[in-house]
């Protein structure tokens, strides 16, 4: 079966040569010309690989990026403009897997391309698991919900994509600052506490005594912690 790549980038004429290009490499396109149309795609379709451009009306390719790694590991390779540095920075943080400056040759990004679908191939033996329990309290990250005891609880999507975020950095502390980038968005307007309510709600869902909880722990003067009980 094809490969299915969704291409998202607002300049047609480009957008439409890549799927063009990639179809005689006997991959399947998607085509995306904003990033409302990108998220839409990306989860109708569920690609193997993503090809970003990082300037995109409706939503910012930044936020899209952010969104879609925040729901699945699928490879990101960003379309930047030369001089966007700052982009770059901002995209690889957020989880895109690779970059390709315009103008570029399609021989390069076909290089690339393969090099991540191949990436992705080895990566998907140790792929993490659809399940995470904690406690009576199974996370299911592929269907982003919560059940306890085999009842589905009730999900906020911020809320379980803070969650998805921190299992997947589990043991590792993070600020309230550094959550809500990472979370929320870099250009997220809101104040910290935002963090502090979603942990408070989280800990009403998965913990069997929210007061004094034992898997999503606040570290005195720094932040919060997942301990999870299948990593060590």
């Amino acid at each position: 079966m094809a490969r299915t790549i969704l291409v998202v980038d607002d300049e047609k004429t480009l957008r439409e040569t890549l799927a063009d290009s990639l179809e005689l490499e006997g991959f399947a396109v998607v085509q995306a010309a904003d990033g409302r149309e990108a998220v839409e795609a990306f989860r109708r379709h569920h690609p193997d690989l993503i090809l970003l451009d990082l300037m995109l009306p409706e939503i910012s390719g930044t936020e899209v990026c952010r969104i879609i790694r925040a729901e699945s590991g699928v490879p990101i390779l960003m379309l930047t403009a030369k001089s966007a540095e700052v982009d770059k920075v901002v995209g690889l943080e957020l989880g895109a897997d690779d970059y390709v400056t315009k103008p570029f040759s399609f021989r390069e990004l076909l290089a690339r391309i393969r090099a991540l679908l191949r990436r992705s191939e080895t990566q998907a033996t140790t792929a993490e698991p659809e399940t995470v329990d904690l406690g009576n309290v199974r996370v299911d990250l592929a269907g982003r919900r919560l059940l306890r005891d085999g009842e589905a609880l009730p999900v906020k999507p911020k809320a379980f994509e803070l969650l998805l975020f921190l299992i997947r950095n589990a043991g590792h502390v993070f600020t309230r600052d550094q959550l809500l980038e990472h979370v929320w968005g870099y250009d997220y307007a809101g104040e910290t506490r935002t963090v502090d309510v979603h942990v408070h709600w989280l800990r009403a869902q998965i913990e069997a005594d929210p007061a004094n909880p034992v898997y999503l722990e606040t570290v005195r003067g720094v932040g919060y912690v997942l301990r999870r009980p299948d990593a060590d």
